[in-house]
């Protein structure tokens, strides 16, 4: 199914700031740089910050001067895909039909590139928060998306709960903090720099999350590791807490048509053009990569 009309715009805006931001970086040793800009730059569909510069530009902002934010966004975002990919995590030698920091560069190294690019974002963060106070509630809410109360967290339950019989109460709370966090971080950051429609950004991209979530146990199951890029059915192997495992197939994907009507739900009252945020539950919804 084909994106929403404007996603190639935001992708493309993207993909320009992140490049220019590469090229400035100068690190030394030169592994770490290497190591950096392989993890940033290996594709992918930059939901996080298209969905943000989708959210300014609904809300009548000029995404163009948020590039900042929507690098350091997509900076968390490759860190924590580094580090889940490491033998200690989730085990997985290729990211986005390539080998993963670590097969490329060796664990040590892939640690540290996951560290350096958590530290790059929050550098980020902190030259834009000068600019005012919303510019500071933006970067608070990444902080906390990334944090000991979000991402990190769904990742230590996702740990603590592999090779247990939980239920759908346990699965949610995976997949809200592990994935739902910063997805609706980047909504959320573009709503307080516009000042409006933060609550509704915040319902939209929380369920959303959890719907892509749902999607990628979908993939991981019955996807084909060409089209996926990564490696597949390892979930199974391992034993960890799905959708699949806890409701089976047919039930998980009434779940799933659920959370898109709940991601509608989210988006009525909104204050702007909300066709982008409507037309993307069913891409996620029927995606397969």
């Amino acid at each position: 199914m084909s994106m929403p009309v404007g996603y190639e715009k935001y992708l493309a805006f993207f993909t320009d700031a992140l490049d220019k931001m590469c090229k400035e970086m100068r690190f030394s040793p030169d592994i770490l740089t290497e190591s950096m800009r392989y993890s940033l730059q290996s594709g992918g569909k930059r939901l996080r910050p298209v969905l943000f510069a989708a959210m300014l530009d609904a809300c009548g902002c000029d995404y163009e001067r948020e590039a900042a934010f929507a690098v350091a966004l997509e900076c968390v975002h490759a860190y924590s895909l580094v580090h889940d990919d490491l033998p200690a995590m989730d085990n997985d030698d290729f990211r986005r039909g390539k080998p993963s920091c670590h097969k490329r560069f060796g664990e040590a190294h892939a640690i540290l590139a996951g560290d350096a690019l958590l530290s790059y974002a929050f550098d980020l963060l902190l030259r834009e928060a000068v600019r005012g106070e919303q510019y500071l509630r933006a970067a608070k809410i990444l902080s906390e998306a990334a944090g000991a109360e979000g991402m990190i967290s769904g990742q230590s339950y996702d740990i603590s709960f592999t090779g247990k019989s939980l239920g759908k109460e346990e699965l949610i709370t995976v997949y809200k903090r592990k994935t739902g966090a910063l997805i609706a971080a980047g909504l959320k950051m573009a709503c307080a720099i516009a000042q409006k429609n933060e609550q509704i950004a915040a319902e939209y991209g929380e369920n959303l999350g959890i719907l892509f979530q749902l999607t990628d146990d979908f993939i991981d199951e019955y996807g084909e590791s060409d089209e996926a890029g990564k490696t597949l059915g390892k979930d199974k192997r391992a034993d960890k807490l799905t959708c699949i495992k806890v409701f089976g197939l047919e039930r998980a994907e009434a779940l799933a048509d659920e959370y898109a009507d709940k991601c509608r739900v989210a988006l009525r009252g909104f204050d702007g053009d909300a066709c982008f945020f409507d037309r993307l539950i069913d891409c996620v919804r029927d995606r397969t990569k």
